[in-house]
């Protein structure tokens, strides 16, 4: 695996590094001593998955508050998604930052996303599937959001919202 530090402190793009043969190919997604040499979350007790049937669709921006804050190594195991990632960490010299990345499961790309960040993403297709690994099960007491539009982030979507929760609707705008 190579890990691609991105703008954000502490998140990187896990490019996968597959072995190619007649078959196919064979690729490690995770390695806990590769993920502890880096100074990355390695303990992972939640496994999550996401299905969209729509392009558009979009989920987030989530994260939990301490203590129960989550790092997740995100990846699209079908289709293709933006997904985008917040910093919201007071101390960090990225706070307040956002950064997208296109995830698909063509490229096998992962977004590993530390503790502190929010997190969420649109679907650039239809039947889009992510995966997640997340360090710290839900709690729903510490569910936290962002509302998409905040105008704190000023995120641009590159498709015309066809899907959201109502939750991820009404969360309220993050100088509140």
């Amino acid at each position: 695996m190579e890990f691609c530090p991105t703008e954000l402190h502490g998140a990187y793009l896990v490019r996968l590094e597959p072995v190619h043969d007649r078959r196919g190919f064979f690729a490690r997604s995770f390695c806990i001593e590769e993920f502890r040499t880096h100074g990355l979350e390695a303990h992972y007790p939640q496994h999550s998955i996401s299905f969209s049937a729509r392009k558009g669709t979009l989920r987030g921006m989530h994260y939990q508050d301490a203590p129960y804050s989550e790092a997740k190594l995100v990846r699209c195991s079908r289709g293709a998604i933006l997904d985008v990632i917040i910093d919201i960490r007071p101390d960090s010299p990225t706070y307040r930052n956002s950064q997208g990345f296109e995830l698909s499961s063509a490229s096998g790309d992962q977004l590993y996303i530390p503790k502190g960040f929010a997190h969420g993403f649109q679907t650039l297709c239809d039947d889009v599937e992510v995966s997640y690994l997340i360090s710290t099960p839900y709690q729903r007491e510490s569910a936290r959001g962002i509302r998409y539009d905040d105008p704190a982030f000023g995120l641009n979507w590159p498709e015309s919202i066809t899907e959201i929760s109502e939750k991820d609707l009404h969360w309220p705008d993050f100088s509140q």
